[in-house]
Protein backbone atom coordinates (compact mmCIF):
# COMPACT_ATOMS: atom_id res chain seq x y z
CA UNK A 1 0.00 0.00 0.00
CA UNK A 2 1.61 3.30 -1.00
CA UNK A 3 2.59 5.47 1.73
CA UNK A 4 0.91 9.01 2.31
CA UNK A 5 3.13 12.29 1.64
CA UNK A 6 3.95 13.93 4.44
CA UNK A 7 2.73 16.54 5.69
CA UNK A 8 5.76 18.41 5.39
CA UNK A 9 6.36 17.86 1.97
CA UNK A 10 2.65 18.84 0.89
CA UNK A 11 3.23 22.18 2.50
CA UNK A 12 6.18 22.71 0.75
CA UNK A 13 4.08 21.96 -2.34
CA UNK A 14 1.70 24.84 -1.34
CA UNK A 15 3.90 27.49 -0.56
CA UNK A 16 5.99 26.90 -3.82
CA UNK A 17 2.47 26.61 -5.55
CA UNK A 18 1.36 30.36 -3.06
CA UNK A 19 4.77 31.71 -4.25
CA UNK A 20 4.63 30.80 -8.21
CA UNK A 21 1.00 32.53 -8.46
CA UNK A 22 2.28 35.50 -6.29
CA UNK A 23 5.13 36.03 -8.66
CA UNK A 24 2.52 35.64 -11.79
CA UNK A 25 0.28 38.35 -10.29
CA UNK A 26 2.80 40.36 -9.56
CA UNK A 27 4.70 40.38 -12.94
CA UNK A 28 1.41 40.81 -14.59
CA UNK A 29 0.35 43.85 -12.57
CA UNK A 30 4.41 45.30 -13.57
CA UNK A 31 3.24 44.30 -17.47
CA UNK A 32 0.42 46.29 -17.47
CA UNK A 33 1.79 49.33 -15.20
CA UNK A 34 4.88 49.39 -17.69
CA UNK A 35 2.50 49.08 -20.74
CA UNK A 36 0.28 51.90 -19.59
CA UNK A 37 3.46 54.09 -19.05
CA UNK A 38 4.33 53.42 -22.36
CA UNK A 39 1.30 54.36 -23.65
CA UNK A 40 1.62 57.83 -21.95
CA UNK A 41 4.51 58.16 -23.63
CA UNK A 42 3.72 57.64 -26.93
CA UNK A 43 0.62 59.26 -27.05
CA UNK A 44 1.30 61.84 -30.00
CA UNK A 45 1.19 65.21 -29.33
CA UNK A 46 -1.81 68.01 -30.80
CA UNK A 47 -0.34 68.42 -34.52
CA UNK A 48 1.25 71.75 -34.98
CA UNK A 49 0.72 73.70 -38.10
CA UNK A 50 3.78 75.34 -39.58
CA UNK A 51 4.59 78.35 -41.60
CA UNK A 52 5.43 76.24 -45.04
CA UNK A 53 2.42 74.42 -44.50
CA UNK A 54 0.11 77.52 -44.23
CA UNK A 55 2.31 79.27 -46.91
CA UNK A 56 1.71 76.20 -49.09
CA UNK A 57 -2.23 76.22 -48.58
CA UNK A 58 -2.36 79.88 -49.16
CA UNK A 59 -0.64 79.50 -52.70
CA UNK A 60 -3.02 76.91 -53.57
CA UNK A 61 -5.67 78.88 -52.77
CA UNK A 62 -4.97 81.41 -54.72
CA UNK A 63 -4.56 79.33 -57.88
CA UNK A 64 -7.80 77.23 -57.36
CA UNK A 65 -9.93 79.63 -56.00
CA UNK A 66 -10.49 82.56 -58.41
CA UNK A 67 -14.08 83.53 -59.34
CA UNK A 68 -15.11 83.91 -62.81
CA UNK A 69 -18.25 85.35 -63.84
CA UNK A 70 -19.51 85.64 -67.90
CA UNK A 71 -20.81 89.03 -68.67
CA UNK A 72 -22.70 90.90 -71.62
CA UNK A 73 -22.17 94.06 -72.45
CA UNK A 74 -22.70 97.11 -75.32
CA UNK A 75 -19.65 99.04 -76.27
CA UNK A 76 -20.02 101.56 -78.34
CA UNK A 77 -17.47 103.23 -80.46
CA UNK A 78 -17.40 106.99 -82.12
CA UNK A 79 -14.89 109.02 -83.82
CA UNK A 80 -15.22 112.14 -85.75
CA UNK A 81 -12.57 113.26 -88.29
CA UNK A 82 -12.48 116.06 -90.72
CA UNK A 83 -16.24 116.24 -90.11
CA UNK A 84 -16.96 113.04 -91.20
CA UNK A 85 -17.81 110.37 -88.48
CA UNK A 86 -17.47 106.85 -88.14
CA UNK A 87 -19.55 104.83 -85.26
CA UNK A 88 -19.64 100.71 -84.19
CA UNK A 89 -22.18 99.01 -81.78
CA UNK A 90 -21.18 96.05 -80.50
CA UNK A 91 -22.55 93.12 -78.46
CA UNK A 92 -19.89 91.64 -76.33
CA UNK A 93 -19.51 88.31 -74.24
CA UNK A 94 -16.72 87.55 -71.88
CA UNK A 95 -15.34 86.02 -68.64
CA UNK A 96 -13.39 87.66 -65.80
CA UNK A 97 -11.74 86.19 -63.08
CA UNK A 98 -10.07 87.28 -59.71
CA UNK A 99 -8.10 86.30 -57.22
CA UNK A 100 -5.16 86.66 -55.37
CA UNK A 101 -2.11 87.97 -56.53
CA UNK A 102 0.57 86.95 -53.23
CA UNK A 103 3.50 88.74 -54.81
CA UNK A 104 2.14 91.31 -52.51
CA UNK A 105 1.18 92.15 -49.33
CA UNK A 106 1.22 88.81 -47.69
CA UNK A 107 2.15 87.67 -43.90
CA UNK A 108 1.65 84.47 -41.83
CA UNK A 109 2.11 84.58 -38.28
CA UNK A 110 1.25 81.67 -36.36
CA UNK A 111 0.67 81.61 -32.09
CA UNK A 112 1.12 77.86 -31.76
CA UNK A 113 0.46 78.95 -27.84
CA UNK A 114 -2.95 79.83 -28.04
CA UNK A 115 -3.33 77.60 -31.45
CA UNK A 116 -3.89 81.00 -33.71
CA UNK A 117 -3.09 81.39 -37.50
CA UNK A 118 -3.42 85.29 -38.51
CA UNK A 119 -2.99 85.68 -42.33
CA UNK A 120 -2.64 89.06 -44.15
CA UNK A 121 -4.06 89.20 -47.81
CA UNK A 122 -3.59 91.79 -50.54
CA UNK A 123 -7.31 92.32 -51.80
CA UNK A 124 -8.67 90.58 -54.81
CA UNK A 125 -7.86 91.71 -58.41
CA UNK A 126 -9.37 90.92 -61.26
CA UNK A 127 -6.39 89.22 -63.04
CA UNK A 128 -8.22 87.89 -66.47
CA UNK A 129 -10.45 88.66 -69.05
CA UNK A 130 -11.28 86.96 -72.40
CA UNK A 131 -13.46 88.13 -74.99
CA UNK A 132 -15.94 84.75 -75.86
CA UNK A 133 -17.84 86.68 -78.38
CA UNK A 134 -18.07 89.87 -80.30
CA UNK A 135 -21.84 90.68 -82.29
CA UNK A 136 -21.20 93.92 -84.25
CA UNK A 137 -24.82 95.27 -84.82
CA UNK A 138 -24.14 98.78 -86.52
CA UNK A 139 -20.89 99.61 -88.40
CA UNK A 140 -20.50 102.76 -90.29
CA UNK A 141 -17.80 104.67 -91.78
CA UNK A 142 -17.52 108.10 -92.79
CA UNK A 143 -16.55 109.48 -96.28
CA UNK A 144 -13.30 110.77 -94.99
CA UNK A 145 -13.25 108.96 -91.61
CA UNK A 146 -12.63 104.94 -92.57
CA UNK A 147 -12.15 101.95 -89.98
CA UNK A 148 -8.75 101.82 -89.24
CA UNK A 149 -6.11 99.17 -87.41
CA UNK A 150 -5.74 101.38 -85.01
CA UNK A 151 -9.58 101.86 -84.39
CA UNK A 152 -10.01 97.84 -83.74
CA UNK A 153 -7.18 98.49 -81.55
CA UNK A 154 -9.45 101.05 -79.55
CA UNK A 155 -12.42 99.21 -79.64
CA UNK A 156 -10.80 95.52 -78.26
CA UNK A 157 -9.46 97.79 -75.46
CA UNK A 158 -12.98 99.40 -74.61
CA UNK A 159 -14.54 96.26 -74.54
CA UNK A 160 -12.02 94.61 -71.75
CA UNK A 161 -12.18 97.75 -70.05
CA UNK A 162 -16.25 97.52 -70.00
CA UNK A 163 -16.28 94.15 -69.22
CA UNK A 164 -14.01 94.96 -66.02
CA UNK A 165 -16.17 97.63 -64.94
CA UNK A 166 -19.49 95.61 -65.19
CA UNK A 167 -17.37 92.73 -63.51
CA UNK A 168 -16.27 95.40 -60.60
CA UNK A 169 -20.18 96.82 -60.19
CA UNK A 170 -21.29 93.17 -60.04
CA UNK A 171 -19.19 92.18 -56.90
CA UNK A 172 -16.59 90.26 -58.04
CA UNK A 173 -13.71 91.62 -56.05
CA UNK A 174 -15.73 91.40 -53.00
CA UNK A 175 -16.72 87.26 -54.11
CA UNK A 176 -13.10 86.50 -55.05
CA UNK A 177 -12.11 87.88 -50.68
CA UNK A 178 -15.07 86.08 -49.14
CA UNK A 179 -14.10 82.90 -50.98
CA UNK A 180 -10.37 82.85 -50.62
CA UNK A 181 -11.39 83.64 -46.80
CA UNK A 182 -13.97 80.82 -46.42
CA UNK A 183 -11.65 78.50 -48.33
CA UNK A 184 -8.46 79.16 -46.06
CA UNK A 185 -10.27 79.01 -42.87
CA UNK A 186 -11.34 75.63 -43.75
CA UNK A 187 -8.38 74.18 -44.92
CA UNK A 188 -6.75 75.78 -41.59
CA UNK A 189 -8.74 75.95 -38.92
CA UNK A 190 -8.43 72.13 -37.42
CA UNK A 191 -6.81 71.05 -34.54
CA UNK A 192 -8.11 73.33 -32.48
CA UNK A 193 -6.60 76.32 -34.22
CA UNK A 194 -8.53 79.81 -35.33
CA UNK A 195 -7.97 81.61 -38.36
CA UNK A 196 -7.79 85.22 -38.74
CA UNK A 197 -7.66 87.27 -41.89
CA UNK A 198 -6.65 90.52 -42.37
CA UNK A 199 -6.65 93.06 -45.26
CA UNK A 200 -5.44 96.49 -45.90
CA UNK A 201 -8.16 98.98 -45.69
CA UNK A 202 -9.30 100.06 -49.51
CA UNK A 203 -8.25 103.32 -50.63
CA UNK A 204 -10.55 105.63 -52.33
CA UNK A 205 -9.87 106.48 -56.14
CA UNK A 206 -9.43 109.44 -56.52
CA UNK A 207 -12.29 112.05 -58.93
CA UNK A 208 -12.02 114.81 -61.48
Amino acid sequence: MAAAPSPRRALVWGLTIVALLTAAAAGLALVRRVSGAADRFTTPAPPVITQQLVVERVQTVAKLGATEMTLRDVVTYEQTRYGSTKKALLVVTGKVSAGLDLTRGTDVAIDSAARRITLSLPPAQIIAVDILNVVTYDESAGLLNPFRPEDRDIMQRRVRAQLMEAARQSGILSHADEGAARMLTELLAKDGYTVEIRRPPVMAQPTG
